[in-house]
C-alpha cells in the first residue's frame, strides 16, 4: 500500500498522559517506530512538540477523546504540524490488541497510508464563538429546568397558574410568583397583579390562585426565582461577549437571517458550528451527512435495515429543527409548501427534518457563493414537469383503489 506520509505520528490522548508513536520510514523502505509517554501538562506537551520536531514528523493523528485532545491540538497546531483528528469509532484497532502503545502505533500506521478520515475542527475564532453559544444553550436549558421546577412546586401547592398563563415567567406571572414567595396568599390580591391586557379573566385567575401554599413552598419559589435571575444574568453576559467578537461573522449572520425561520441567534449558532469556509465540504450533501441530517446508509443482502438519522452534530441539528418548525409556519414560502407536501405521506417528524436539511443546504450555498436567499415560492412543486405530476397523481389514485386512464385535452 502506498505510503503518503513517511514521517508521521499517532497520539493516544488521555487525561493525564499522552502516548506518542513516531513512525519513521527510511529510504530503503524500512520502518522504525519510536514510542514515548508524556504528561498532559503544558510543559510536557511542549516537550512532546519538540520531540516530534526532532523526529522529523510532519503529520500527527489523534482521537477525539472528550475534551482532552484540545490542549494537545492547540500546542501542536502552534508548531506547524499537520494535524488530523479522528473519530474513535472509525479507527478501532484489531480485537484483543487494546493497549495505549498499540493504539498510538495503529493511528500512526493508518495515517501513514492516508486511511484516517479527518474530523472537522474549525479555526480558533469559530471555536471561541462555538464554545460561548454552546454554553449559552446549556444555561437556557437550566433555566427551563428551573421553570419546570417552579411549575411542580405550584402544583404541589394546588396553584394552577400555568393553566391560565401562557408564560409563567412573563410580567404577570413573575409579579404573582414574587408575591407568593413573599407571603401573599389572598387570591384577589394576587389576581390584581395581572397585566391589564391579560386574556384570562379575574375570576379565572382567582380560582387558579386559590391553593394551600405552605412555608416550604414559598422557600422553593424564592430559591428557583433567584436561580432564574442568576441564569438570566449569565445569559446576558454571554450575549455581550458574543456581540463583542461577532465582527468577523457579522456579514454571514446577516446573510443567513434572510432564510425563513432563521433568526439572529440561530444564524450565529449555524455559523459557529459549520464555520465560514465551505471549501472543507465538497458538496452540500457532505455537509448534510456531517450534520446527521440525511438518512443513514445501512444495507445488507439488498435490504435497507435502517434509515434513522445519525447523531451527527447535535448542537447544530437541534437548532436547525427549531428553525424548521418556525419556517413551516411562514406563509406563502417554499419551506412551508415542502413541509405540508411531505407531512401527509411521511409524517411530521420526517417532514420537519427534510425542511431542516433544506435550510442547511441553503446556508451552505449562501456561505459558499455569498448569494442572498431566494425563495422558490409555494408553487414550486406545481411548476415541475406535468408528466411527473400526472404520474404521481395516478399512483395516488391507484393507491385509493381507482383505475385511471390519462387522455390529453385537445389544444
Amino acid at each position: 500500500m502506498e505510503i503518503l506520509y513517511p514521517r508521521c505520528a499517532g497520539l493516544d490522548v488521555h487525561k493525564e498522559t499522552v502516548v506518542a508513536c513516531a513512525r519513521l520510514a527510511t529510504g530503503s523502505g524500512e520502518v522504525a517506530r519510536e514510542v514515548r509517554t508524556f504528561g498532559a501538562t503544558t510543559a510536557s506537551l511542549l516537550e512532546l512538540a519538540a520531540w516530534l520536531t526532532a523526529q522529523g514528523c510532519t503529520h500527527v493523528a489523534m482521537e477525539a477523546t472528550g475534551v482532552y485532545w484540545k490542549p494537545v491540538w492547540h500546542i501542536l497546531a502552534a508548531d506547524g504540524f499537520a494535524l488530523v483528528l479522528a473519530n474513535a469509532a472509525h479507527v478501532k484497532n484489531m480485537p484483543g490488541r487494546k493497549t495505549d502503545v498499540g493504539d498510538a502505533a495503529w493511528l500512526a500506521e493508518l495515517l501513514a497510508h492516508g486511511l484516517v478520515r479527518a474530523s472537522f475542527v474549525p479555526e480558533a475564532q469559530t471555536q471561541v464563538l462555538r464554545t460561548l453559544l454552546r454554553t449559552r444553550k446549556q444555561l437556557v436549558r437550566e433555566r427551563v429546568a428551573h421553570t419546570q421546577r417552579l411549575q411542580k412546586t405550584l402544583e404541589d401547592a394546588n396553584i394552577k397558574l400555568d393553566a391560565v398563563l401562557a408564560n409563567l415567567l412573563g410580567a404577570s406571572g413573575r409579579a404573582m410568583l414574587e408575591a407568593l414567595a413573599e407571603g401573599e396568599s389572598d387570591p384577589a390580591t394576587l389576581a390584581a397583579l395581572a397585566h391589564p391586557r391579560l386574556t384570562a379573566t379575574p375570576e379565572r385567575l382567582e380560582e387558579a390562585l386559590r391553593g394551600r401554599v405552605a412555608p416550604h413552598h414559598r422557600f422553593l419559589l424564592r430559591l428557583h426565582l433567584d436561580q432564574v435571575d442568576a441564569l438570566d444574568a449569565a445569559i446576558a453576559r454571554i450575549d455581550r461577549e458574543v456581540d463583542a467578537g461577532l465582527a468577523p461573522f457579522q456579514a454571514a449572520v446577516e446573510l443567513l437571517t434572510s432564510i425563513p425561520g432563521v433568526g439572529g441567534l440561530a444564524a450565529q449558532v449555524i455559523v459557529a458550528e459549520i464555520g465560514l469556509d465551505m471549501g472543507r465540504f465538497p458538496t452540500a450533501g457532505h455537509l448534510l451527512s456531517w450534520a446527521g441530517m440525511c438518512p443513514r446508509n445501512d444495507e445488507s443482502a439488498g435490504k435497507r435495515r435502517s434509515t434513522r438519522l445519525r447523531k451527527g452534530a447535535p448542537w447544530l441539528k437541534t437548532t436547525l429543527v427549531q428553525c424548521a418548525w418556525a419556517a413551516s409556519r411562514k406563509k406563502a414560502s417554499y419551506l412551508q409548501a415542502q413541509f405540508h407536501r411531505l407531512r401527509g405521506r411521511r409524517g411530521p417528524k420526517k417532514a420537519i427534518c427534510a425542511v431542516a436539511a433544506s435550510i442547511l443546504t441553503a446556508a451552505y450555498h449562501m456561505l459558499k457563493d455569498g448569494t442572498a436567499y431566494q425563495d422558490l415560492g409555494p408553487a414550486h412543486f406545481e411548476r415541475r414537469s406535468k408528466q411527473t405530476q400526472a404520474q404521481r397523481l395516478v399512483r395516488r389514485l391507484a393507491d385509493l383503489g381507482y383505475a385511471v386512464e390519462i387522455i390529453p385535452v385537445a389544444a
